[in-house]
């Protein structure tokens, strides 16, 4: 049993902290800044990251760049063993978070279960959906690196207490895969609907970056060829081709950014925004276009349903689950460029659809809280120091000799 006045010691491992880096940063430090330090004292190691953060201190470890996506670094734990090994001998951690299945997520893992440490992690990026990108020119591999992904993933999965999930369809992809039902929660991602809201439409601005008056199809994303950019390539090409009237705006940036200015020459690419300049886009936009099937959640299509943005996204990954199919948007087969052209037609075509669907994306996303989330990933938190301070989980006493 942990007493009120108790402060529990928690570890976060993770190779990059920076938060607006990408999706899974910005709902890592959504929940770091919502972690009472009356109530928990944080140690966090990482590869990339600050000093400190929020008073706590930061370890760094030695990382390196992904030959596959030069955007990240991951860390290298085994170059820094005993520094790690020492400071969580000092800290004594009572439980620990792990971001990703990496090396160091792996090394993580390694301590937690020779101590006795309870895991947590939350499942961020769906690796495995990557596959067929990277091995697009050597097919006869797919399935082997297919094969021993799945494993590798259930393995760490299954050494965790407990794994949050944000979506229902990635749930189920991992329990298919093999990771135990009992260990996975669904955990969905909270949305700032004072941030990104309808009232922040602004014809005026969208128009001065456009310069015409046509409607603006918007795509928001890293620039990153795993988020399904060639399909995104074709849509907008096809488009052009058939001479539809309306603007491709592209916000984000990446090492896909150089190509899909070369190929999309006449969409406006507005770069990485802020939070402040990205919510005034969405909300002035008319239509969201996703193709991606990468995304275990989808920040990014709630970001738009809470503008008020009918979405025509992919049928496939996390963010699937957020459209009701002709309610509040339309899904389409992940590389049927055509679909997607039909659906945005039809949708621009049809103002009372278009309205309707802009109303339902928006009341779709108010159960999204972040609040209300965190309280529950604090409260498991607790729950489960409390349980491995449990008689149940010493080590078995040996009878005594006669």
């Amino acid at each position: 049993m942990i007493s009120d006045t108790a402060v529990i010691r928690l570890v976060f491992f993770t190779d990059i902290l920076i938060e607006d880096f990408d999706g899974a940063s910005r709902t890592m430090f959504q929940l770091i800044r919502r972690i009472p330090s009356t109530k928990f004292k944080v140690l966090f190691i990482c590869g990339t990251g600050p000093e400190q953060l929020f008073g706590f201190e930061v370890i760094r470890l030695p990382a390196m760049r992904l030959p596959v996506n030069r955007d990240y670094k991951i860390a290298l734990p085994w170059l820094s063993k005993e520094k790690i090994r020492r400071k969580m001998d000092a800290f004594r951690p009572q439980v620990i978070h792990i971001a990703t299945p990496s090396l160091l997520g792996q090394f993580a893992l390694q301590y937690a279960q020779k101590h006795k440490v309870p895991v947590v992690t939350m499942y961020h990026t769906h690796f495995i959906s990557y596959i067929d990108y990277y091995l697009r020119y050597a097919p006869f591999l797919i399935q082997l690196v297919r094969a021993r992904a799945s494993r590798a993933h259930r393995t760490f999965y299954n050494g965790c207490n407990k794994v949050y999930i944000p979506s229902e369809t990635i749930a189920a992809e991992l329990i298919n895969m093999g990771v135990e039902a009992e260990k996975c929660s669904i955990w969905k991602r909270g949305i700032d609907t004072t941030q990104f809201t309808p009232a922040k439409r602004d014809i005026a601005y969208i128009r001065s970056l456009t310069g015409n008056w046509k409607p603006n199809i918007l795509f928001v994303s890293r620039l990153v060829w795993e988020k399904n950019l060639q399909t995104l390539i074709h849509i907008y090409k096809i488009a052009e081709r058939q001479g539809s009237p309306y603007n491709f705006i592209i916000a984000g940036d990446g090492i896909a950014a150089k190509a899909c200015k070369e190929e999309m020459k006449n969409a406006f690419f507005m770069g990485k925004l802020s939070h402040d300049a990205l919510s005034r886009l969405y909300a002035s936009s008319d239509i969201f276009l996703f193709p991606s099937v990468s995304e275990t959640f989808g920040n990014v299509v709630a970001e738009a349903m809470a503008s008020g943005l009918p979405c025509v996204i992919a049928n496939g990954g996390g963010s699937r689950d957020f459209i009701q199919d002709g309610i509040n948007g339309f899904v389409s087969q992940p590389f049927h460029t055509l679909e997607y052209i039909q659906k945005i037609e039809i949708i621009l075509s049809n103002h009372s659809l278009r309205s309707a669907m802009s109303q339902a994306a928006v009341h779709a996303t108010r159960l999204l809280n972040w609040n209300q989330l965190v309280q529950r990933y604090l409260t498991d938190l607790t729950s489960l120091v409390a349980q491995y301070q449990q008689p149940m989980h010493q080590e078995p006493l040996l009878p005594a000799r006669s």
